[in-house]
């Protein structure tokens, strides 16, 4: 993303993200997002611009500390309110729908914090943090949404077509591994370790997960089929049809696709969701929570375990080959 707009301040707020702290790119793109429309919406709230100015259109370049200095908790508060009234949900909606949701507003919020703490503590550019005292909207618990075991099976069952042997390798890796859709399509044959696949996570954070026999069989039917189309000097591990890596997009349209067929809602599931599948039927299968915590990347076992508080775990551990074998499903 261009930060071509941002001003020196902001620039090295999210420089110190990707370098010292270790965030994604996706992460501090988003940072970059929400704190930009705050500076837009204080730039118009104190007059700085013509009040019918356009909010997505207002530059940022000219902020400096001393603008920065003179934040108000009041004005983060307008600020949280025009997200809950104002701010169009989806703008190219045919009927646009107004306030964002509490997840998004608190995503906003995060970042705000973080700015001013940096501003404070790490470039010592503040001596106060004006947002010190800043409340988080309330963000009401939801389970997450995941196929039952039946469900599950079905869905491996349907796949079919000219990918056959890669979809049912991705579905099946999603099934039983938890892997996010970014960690997925950012696998490469050097990854492959043959029991298990070398994860790079979020904040480059890597990661180990371990195959059992449905996912190891899966992978090399589809590593075969795999050698007769790579183009020589490619890496990544799951192609699209243009013989490049396969997209994010393009993996999500296949779940969706292979959702239908299985006569499933596909408005209801996601590659996210079959995340949340693999984690639940893990922990309801006995897996203990500190392994799954491990195999989906999480910073504790404590946010598995608030995640996932719906699942009933068995006193008895089991081990994670009982899932691959449940699982198992013939191309």
């Amino acid at each position: 993303m261009d930060y071509t707009d941002a001003p020196q301040v902001l620039r090295d707020f999210l420089t110190y993200h990707e370098t010292i702290c270790g965030h994604s790119k996706a992460t501090v793109d988003q940072y970059y997002l929400d704190l930009r429309m705050f500076l837009r919406f204080l730039k118009l709230e104190r007059g700085l611009v013509p009040r019918a100015a356009e909010l997505d259109e207002i530059p940022i370049h000219d902020i400096d500390v001393a603008f920065l200095r003179a934040v108000t908790l009041t004005e983060v508060y307008n600020f949280l309110a025009y997200l809950s009234r104002d701010r169009i949900k989806q703008p190219n909606a045919h009927e646009p729908e107004y306030g964002l949701s509490a997840n998004s507003r608190a995503r906003k919020i995060a970042a705000i914090r973080s700015f001013f703490k940096y501003l404070t503590v790490k470039a010592k550019l503040l001596e106060e943090n004006p947002v010190q005292d800043l409340d988080s909207p309330k963000i009401p618990k939801t389970l997450p949404h995941y196929l039952t075991l039946d469900e599950s099976k079905r869905l491996l069952s349907v796949v079919d077509g000219k990918n056959k042997e890669r979809d049912y390798c991705i579905l099946c890796i999603f099934l039983n591994c938890g892997l996010r859709i970014s960690e997925l399509v950012g696998l490469n044959l050097q990854d492959d370790h043959g029991d298990s696949l070398r994860i790079l996570g979020k904040g480059s954070k890597e990661r180990v997960v371990y195959l059992n026999d449905a996912c190891r069989e899966a992978l090399d039917r589809y590593l075969e089929v795999r050698k007769e189309i790579a183009p020589p000097r490619t890496t990544a591990m799951f192609l699209s049809n243009r013989r490049t890596r396969i997209s994010c997009d393009s993996v999500q349209v296949m779940v969706k696709k292979n959702l239908m067929r299985a006569g499933l809602d596909a408005s209801q599931y996601s590659t996210h969701k079959l995340r949340h599948t693999a984690a639940t039927l893990m922990l309801q299968n006995g897996v203990d929570v500190k392994t799954v915590s491990s195999m989906l990347g999480h910073y504790s076992a404590g946010f598995t375990l608030d995640t996932y508080a719906h699942v009933t775990t068995n006193a008895q551990l089991k081990a994670a080959q009982t899932m691959g074998n449940i699982l198992s499903c013939a191309v």
